[in-house]
């Protein structure tokens, strides 16, 4: 195979350069803020799998461009309100490509700098779903 242009992690450096990333203390002090949503951009078996933070809503990573933009048929009117949002996922290199995309697309967001592997172990409080579901 032909080496690459740039790396993923190029990519991440690139991403991480230009959008505004929240440190995990600074994030659970503004837990349960009614003016900050939480976004898990994790596939779902990773949040069955580790637990998610407490009200954080699940966007896959893969429709996520599709449920901020109010002219796609997938909007999620939760992206229309006007809050701060902050996206993760697990170590912080998908938000930063997400939330890049994001911006150049006009929507104002920011992310988990090293994402939900370091929120537990900085006392972040983490929600297990119901196994039976």
């Amino acid at each position: 195979m032909a080496k690459l242009l740039k790396s993923s992690a190029d990519l991440v450096a690139a991403a991480r350069a230009r959008i505004e990333e929240v440190a995990t203390p600074d994030l659970i002090a503004r837990l349960g803020d009614p003016d900050v949503v939480v976004v898990d951009i994790r596939d779902i078996r990773e949040r069955q799998r580790s637990g998610f933070i407490p009200g954080s809503v699940h966007a896959p990573r893969g429709m996520v461009e599709f449920w901020i933009d109010p002219d796609s048929p997938y909007f999620k009117e939760v992206f229309g309100q006007d809050k701060t949002f902050v996206f993760h996922c697990a170590s912080g290199w998908r938000s930063a490509l997400t939330v890049a995309t994001l911006q150049d697309m006009g929507f104002k967001a920011a992310h988990l700098k090293d994402g939900f592997s370091t929120w537990q172990k900085q006392g972040g409080p983490v929600e297990k779903s119901d196994p039976a579901t």
